[in-house]
């Protein structure tokens, strides 16, 4: 399998949750369409927004994540603190990281937001291969949860 193709995943997603507003029926769906979509991806998912200041994990695809990751603490932490994707092509270079799994070189996480504003959580993704991600990932993936996320409550 190739590199992602945006526009084929956009028009499955967007077709497949069209109406739905449910955050959790929207993630796993987005989860399991996002990893089996690149093979770069190792472990994809969310952490969900419970309480201020802390999320803790939501649908995801691949092995374990870390159950619960304070607003201080790691990339994930650091996405949903500053509001802002983190790019991280090397995760032994990020001073903060939380090893949910030994075996990732490479990490995205996008914050995730309804059409409010409000912060529900973070899009995890996880590689096994350094430098796996680059900044047009991070652009096309946040326009598209944007889309999907839109009209949840």
């Amino acid at each position: 399998m190739a590199e992602i193709d945006y526009k084929d995943l956009r028009n499955s997603l967007l077709s497949l949750t069209e109406g739905e507003t449910d955050e959790v029926a929207l993630m796993a769906t987005f989860a399991c369409e996002l990893h089996h979509s690149d093979d770069r991806f190792d472990w994809t998912g969310f952490y969900r927004v419970v309480e201020p200041n802390l999320l803790k994990i939501g649908p995801y695809q691949g092995g374990h994540g870390c159950l619960v990751i304070p607003f201080s603490r790691g990339v994930c932490g650091a996405a949903a603190r500053e509001n802002a994707a983190q790019l991280v092509p090397d995760v032994e270079a990020f001073s903060d990281h939380i090893a949910c799994a030994s075996s990732t070189r490479s990490e995205l996480v996008i914050p995730v937001k309804n059409g409010a504003g409000r912060l529900l959580g973070v899009l995890d993704i996880d590689s096994d291969q350094l430098d796996a991600f680059t900044q047009k990932d991070a652009d096309q993936l946040a326009d598209l949860l944007d889309k999907v996320f839109l009209n949840v409550v």
